[in-house]
């Protein structure tokens, strides 16, 4: 476990930064985190000052609404810095609201337009051009920033709500989404009333394709103009932050979208790309070009400092780590200087990357979806890790959708598919992730996944959510599953929220709101997420009746004064019901049931523990006490020792 000093005073609005030699230097050595406060289109004294990196080309011009999309005068010739390949250039009376591109002419003499790398605004799809945006806000979130920085979020409770904001919600019509605003007004309400701590967006950078999800970007420093404007972005997470709600951001550095306007080809040949993935037809990143490197770190900077963002996860590591994108295709087999498959370049951009943002914001953290067994994700770079805060821990999703799909009569043969993630759960700052992948291409939606008939599988999906929450781990899931919606997402319609006019998916809902309560109530559930001395099994080999025992603790007395908690948690996961079931405790006293995924208010046949049970001196599973209680079909319950 770590985390970074704070070590710089919180940013906003960026200032135009003049185009000094300084700046150009760190521009060149890959070391200017601000880049954005001089590249792109800035605002100033009558018109905008236009700057852009394009080296080993002709001549390169700035068009757009200001000059009827005719660059042929000299005035909207942009002057190259020497040999830097850096182009600017003043354009007097161009003005807010105005669409550009870059008129770029290669070194064979064709003509090309580009739209701005660091443009802060872009054109609604299906139109391309950039958008001189002002993106200046009064920001009312200085309560949240400094609670931010005085929390650690190891040891706070961070249940988190992947969120797409094109079909969430959204109106009747084609092409009807919410706006930013819309968003702010219904879906931060639902989000706090429903218990989640923190919205992670899918990529709200501007991006050509609905489809691609936000991970085709064109624009890196524009939020999508499907929903509004960077001010409408901003009033988003302002809102946010006013209810208690932090804000993550998918960022995608590993990849660029391959279309004609974008990064791509930018200079006639490899500029910001290098090779081609062969699973995705995108290109990657040159993370070996020291001005690309400037350009997606001042990217990363951007967000936090100027849209306040709390957290970046960090899209398709994987494929950023390995010279062959950690597929097995032998076609993409490379090596490195040392003979190996890792890509020594991208390693240390992302090692650069997280000191940047944990040396720069304290209480921010950055997150990486790495499915491989990459060693040290979440270490320091000085100890050999890459330095994330968090990571996705795809083994625990993987064997956990794995086994929950298991007819009843088999659960036996896959019992370690629910034990074996504590044999690394502490390898790793982990997020436990069910996520918008998991409800794609055909592997049904998560209650989709669930054996038997609707009471089963309505009883198997709450059993999923138990165990989530009561496993060590930080929490992540994707929009629906709260409202068991039955099949797959779909990013061009909005959820179905008319389920919840039926009985089983409302009292469901009831159940995934307090589950998250009793989740954020208890410090046992998270206070020691990545020790053991906040888990430890009672009976991990139960396979023959397919039950799991383990406590969860907190030692809040040693640490902020608060009281130690107990919390026993017991899953049945198969389909016979126990009305008298031992299980063994470490202390002796009372304990009470806080929580049963069977009760009838939430569908389930109620079989509930109603009066707190005395734990005799009778050993059991190698603890010196005992405590018997009921255990419900496909289910679970938690007992928490009383004081």
């Amino acid at each position: 476990m770590w985390y970074y000093l704070h070590m710089k005073q919180y940013q906003t609005n960026p200032i135009r930064e003049k185009l000094s030699n300084e700046l150009i230097y760190l521009y060149n050595t890959g070391k200017c985190y601000h880049a954005y406060r001089t590249f792109g289109a800035h605002i100033t004294n009558g018109g905008v000052q236009f700057t852009v990196w394009a080296p080993d080309v002709k001549e390169v011009r700035v068009t757009g609404d200001f000059n009827a999309w005719n660059p042929s005068d000299e005035e909207f010739v942009l002057e190259c810095i020497g040999d830097t390949g850096i182009y600017t250039g003043f354009v007097e009376g161009a003005g807010v609201g105005d669409r550009y591109k870059y008129d770029i002419e290669f070194l064979s003499g064709e003509h090309v337009l580009k739209a701005d790398p660091f443009a802060f605004g872009a054109e609604r799809r299906p139109g391309t051009a950039s958008v001189i945006r002002d993106i200046s806000y009064r920001w009312n979130d200085a309560e949240w920033i400094s609670r931010r920085e005085q929390t650690d979020s190891f040891t706070s409770p961070m249940n988190i709500y992947e969120v797409h904001l094109g079909s969430w919600k959204r109106h009747p019509g084609e092409d009807g989404f919410y706006n930013y605003r819309e968003c702010a007004d219904e879906l931060i309400p639902y989000v706090k009333d429903m218990g989640y701590t923190h919205i992670e967006l899918l990529p709200v950078m501007e991006h050509p394709l609905d489809a691609s999800w936000g991970y085709q970007v064109t624009g890196y420093y524009a939020p999508t103009a499907r929903y509004g404007t960077p001010k409408d972005f901003k009033y988003f997470i302002d809102a946010c932050h006013r209810d208690g709600i932090g804000v993550i951001i998918d960022w995608v550095p590993g990849h660029l979208c391959p279309d004609e306007q974008g990064l791509a080809n930018f200079n006639g040949g490899k500029l910001y790309e290098s090779v081609i993935h062969p699973d995705w037809g995108t290109y990657k990143f040159d993370f070996g070009r020291t001005q690309v490197r400037s350009f997606l770190l001042s990217n990363a900077m951007y967000w936090l400092d100027e849209y306040h963002i709390d957290g970046i996860r960090v899209d398709g590591v994987s494929s950023m780590l390995y010279l062959n994108f950690g597929v097995t295709d032998p076609s993409a087999k490379r090596t490195n200087k040392e003979g190996g498959d890792a890509d020594l370049d991208a390693i240390d951009f992302l090692r650069e990357f997280n000191y940047m943002v944990g040396t720069s914001f304290k209480g921010v953290f950055t997150v990486a979806e790495e499915s491989s067994a990459w060693p040290m994700v979440t270490k320091p770079p000085e100890d050999g890790g890459l330095g994330f805060h968090y990571k996705w821990n795809m083994g625990w999703m993987n064997d956990t959708l794995e086994y929950m799909k298991y007819d009843f009569p088999y659960r036996s043969t896959g019992h370690n598919k629910l034990t074996f993630s504590m044999t690394y759960a502490y390898s790793e700052n982990y997020i436990l992730p069910l996520s918008h992948d998991e409800v794609v291409h055909g592997k049904l939606s998560l209650i989709g996944r669930m054996p038997g008939d609707i009471w089963r599988q309505f009883a198997g999906i709450r059993l999923l959510a138990l165990y989530q929450m009561t496993h060590p781990g930080k929490k992540l899931n994707f929009m629906g599953y709260e409202i068991g919606q039955f099949i797959e997402w779909r990013e061009y319609e909005q959820l179905e929220w008319f389920l919840l006019g039926y009985d089983n998916h409302a009292k469901y809902q009831k159940y995934i709101h307090d589950l998250n309560a009793v989740y954020l109530e208890h410090p046992a559930l998270w206070a020691d997420d990545n020790s053991w001395e906040g888990f430890k099994w009672i009976d991990a080999d139960n396979a023959a009746q397919n039950i799991y025992t383990y406590t969860r603790m907190s030692h809040g007395a040693a640490k902020d004064g608060s009281e130690d908690e107990l919390l026993v948690v017991a899953l049945n996961t198969a389909v016979v019901a126990f009305d008298e079931f031992t299980i063994g405790v470490p202390e002796k006293g009372f304990y009470k049931e806080i929580f049963n995924s069977d009760a009838a208010k939430y569908a389930g046949s109620n079989r509930v523990n109603t009066r707190q049970v005395r734990a005799k001196k009778k050993p059991a599973h190698g603890m010196p006490y005992s405590i018997t209680v009921k255990l419900p079909v496909v289910g679970g319950a938690i007992f928490r020792k009383k004081r």
